[in-house]
């Protein structure tokens, strides 16, 4: 999905006073291909344009091509692009595979945006391949879900040593982390081994990291938090797919709240066991 504003020099353009987000009417012709329409007002050539994709589908990248070349002669433009795709695809481990990241990033870099800004992207690969790129970190969505929480004694908890790296010095609280078994064949987890294991016991826990596909590694990240010790376990995720509702973690009973973002999904903004912060109301 893609969505566009203006950023006038004394306010916002399209007679908006606010940052209201539009979306872009995407249709269909009857042979299949795209009919587009997007706003376009007498002063865009004085306004700066923010253009917001919530990834869908690899299709919308012809889309954002479409739409950038609409507003090429516009001063500036800005790309939003929470969730950054291809992101996983960070390297290669044969000769068969395809980099399939780099592509997408030689794509974005192509239409010459004056910044993209995404949010806590896999890894560093990702934002080493684009330019102008902002990798936001996912900070202030942990803090208000802390506050939601409302547990002071909380534990932070990090599925693996890299998102222990990554998260815990922007939060400065107790933390255990888990070191995961795997059949090396199959990529199968097989069960987690929890560092710092005595600090969970009888304590609230919050699980953070950065995507939930179909939930695998939190179901077994929680359980064996369960069985150390811990009370309830609640999960902050930045990017949550639909695909969460194929696994087991949400009917399992393992984790008593999840909080994400909306960058992703769609039948996610529907679940009761899923609070989804709103990213255009911050951006």
């Amino acid at each position: 999905m893609l969505y566009v504003r203006s950023r006038l020099g004394w306010g916002w353009g399209w007679g908006s006073d606010d940052k209201t987000w539009m979306p872009v009417s995407q249709d269909r012709f009857p042979d299949g291909t795209l009919h587009m329409t997007a706003p376009k007002d007498s002063l865009f050539k004085d306004s700066d344009i923010d253009i917001y994709w919530k990834y869908n589908n690899d299709a919308e990248l012809f889309s954002l091509i479409c739409l950038r070349k609409h507003y090429a002669d516009c001063k500036n433009v800005r790309l939003y692009m929470p969730y950054c795709p291809h992101a996983r695809m960070d390297r290669v481990k044969g000769a068969t595979d395809v980099f399939t990241l780099k592509s997408f990033a030689d794509v974005i870099n192509s239409l010459d945006f004056a910044k993209v800004i995404i949010y806590d992207a896999h890894s560093n690969v990702t934002p080493a391949l684009i330019d102008r790129v902002e990798n936001r970190p996912n900070t202030m969505f942990v803090e208000r879900t802390l506050l939601d929480i409302g547990d002071d004694n909380l534990v932070m908890y990090y599925p693996d040593e890299g998102a222990m790296k990554r998260y815990s010095e922007n939060c400065q609280r107790p933390y255990s982390f888990g070191m995961k078994r795997r059949n090396w064949e199959t990529g199968k987890i097989l069960g987690v081994d929890i560092i710092n294991r005595e600090i969970v016991k009888d304590k609230n826990i919050l699980i953070v990291d950065d995507i939930c596909s179909k939930g695998g590694t939190f179901y077994h990240s929680a359980q064996a938090l369960k069985d150390a010790g811990a009370a309830d376990i609640y999960l902050f995720i930045t990017h949550c797919e639909d695909s969460i509702f194929k696994g087991s973690l949400l009917e399992s009973g393992l984790i008593k709240h999840i909080y994400t973002t909306d960058s992703l999904g769609h039948d996610i903004l529907f679940n009761k066991q899923i609070t989804a912060y709103k990213l255009q109301e911050i951006i």
